[in-house]
């Protein structure tokens, strides 16, 4: 194919995130206030404890079996070595920019994890749909692009609710001895609008000596390596790692992989099709549903703050730029040593896991600790904004590459 169809086939999945989101947005007006913050409330309940795990659930347990199983295991590798690369690249960034004290779990957060869950679910499966898309038949791989990007979504979730959770809870701290800035003038409950219930939500009160210790000896003193690691791996809240879309993913692998549940749920003949079908029903309207909060959400941002350009402008580079260059170098290593398969569909996720706009729970964590929301959703706009000419481009060489 040439370049100028790859170009085509890359766009309009884009196109439909941009259009969605424009919606969700528009919906959020104060004129209109059909997605405020009571109905994204609700709504946010809706997909985060229905809509979302039954996608996951049934496109998993349809599409994973064992043998298949065998070749995912380098997704979750895929995405833990994006928040190395993503955390060791913010930490460049906060140096060069000497980026404010109670903002560096922010940025930390915004360059290491992605949105690997509803953009992915958008896009890819949007990509199998055009008729002359390199990855073969429509049907199928559509099935594969929702099993890909669900598997996705939920080992995104659990890196985000355990890694990106704790770092930004113990930076949050610092805010307790010092001034609160223009964010801080926004009540808690009007903060938590994110993509987690509001029960969910607590205050940057809820920290210890420990998230004060690994903050003052980060900054000038000396703290063994280990002791340092031991104290974020306490800080890992579990009832969030293990939150209903991750569950949900456990459940479909075991009904995938375990031959006789296989037998009994997945199949036109299967005795208990009808709960695969009805969770199937279910997950499809998770998608439109997540798109309409991301637009939703991004409307805070138009408010403006008063975060450095510089700032913006390295998250921009490191999302946009240094994280889509080391995601081909590292799928491309990969594929050379025999661990990602011969399926370009599934390198072609694995790349467009370095490439996604930051993940909207890095604005939720941050309306959590009541610390820099305004900021987070100017940065979200931008970020956002941006990907929908960076995704475009990208995905139109990562299928030139792979093609």
């Amino acid at each position: 194919m040439g370049f100028l169809d790859l170009f085509t086939v890359a766009v309009m999945p884009v196109l439909k995130v941009i259009l969605v989101t424009g919606v969700g947005l528009f919906l959020a007006l104060d004129r209109i206030n059909l997605l405020g913050s009571e109905a994204r409330h609700h709504l946010n309940n809706i997909v985060f404890y229905v809509l979302g795990p039954a996608l996951v659930a049934s496109n998993l347990a349809e599409t994973i079996t064992f043998e298949s199983f065998v070749t995912l295991w380098f997704m979750p590798v895929n995405i833990f070595i994006t928040f190395i690369f993503g955390s060791a690249l913010a930490w460049l960034l906060i140096k060069i920019t000497k980026t404010p004290r109670h903002l560096q779990g922010m940025v930390i957060g915004c360059c290491s994890a992605g949105n690997m869950g509803n953009l992915l679910l958008i896009m890819i499966p949007a990509a199998c749909e055009e008729s002359n898309n390199p990855f073969g038949d429509s049907s199928v791989c559509s099935t594969h692009a929702e099993a890909y990007a669900s598997l996705s979504m939920a080992v995104g979730a659990i890196f985000i609710w355990s890694y990106v959770y704790s770092v930004m809870r113990m930076y949050s701290a610092i805010s307790l001895n010092s001034p609160r800035d223009n964010s801080g003038s926004e009540t808690f409950s009007e903060s938590c609008e994110g993509f987690l219930p509001i029960m969910d939500c607590h205050s940057s009160d809820d920290y210890t000596a420990q998230d004060e210790l690994l903050l003052n000896t980060s900054a000038g003193g000396k703290i063994p390596i280990f002791k340092r690691i031991k104290m974020i791996m306490g800080k890992i809240d579990l009832k969030k790692v293990f939150a209903p879309t991750a569950i949900a993913a456990i459940v479909g692998f075991i009904i995938g992989i375990v031959s006789p549940i296989r037998k009994l749920m997945i199949g036109e003949n299967a005795p208990l099709h009808v709960i695969d079908t009805s969770a199937y029903l279910l997950g499809q309207a998770a998608i439109p549903c997540l798109t309409l909060i991301l637009g939703a959400n991004l409307l805070r941002g138009l408010k403006g703050s008063n975060v450095s350009i510089s700032v913006i402008v390295g998250i921009l580079a490191v999302r946009n730029m240094f994280l889509p260059l080391l995601g081909i170098g590292v799928v491309k290593v990969a594929n050379r040593f025999g661990m990602v398969g011969s399926d370009t569909l599934y390198q072609f996720v694995l790349m467009l896991q370095y490439a996604v706009p930051p993940a909207t729970a890095v604005g939720t964590i941050t309306q959590f600790f009541r610390l820099g929301q305004s900021e987070s959703s100017v940065i979200m706009l931008w970020t956002y904004a941006m990907a929908s000419f960076s995704l475009t481009l990208w995905s139109t060489l990562f299928m030139w590459l792979l093609a």
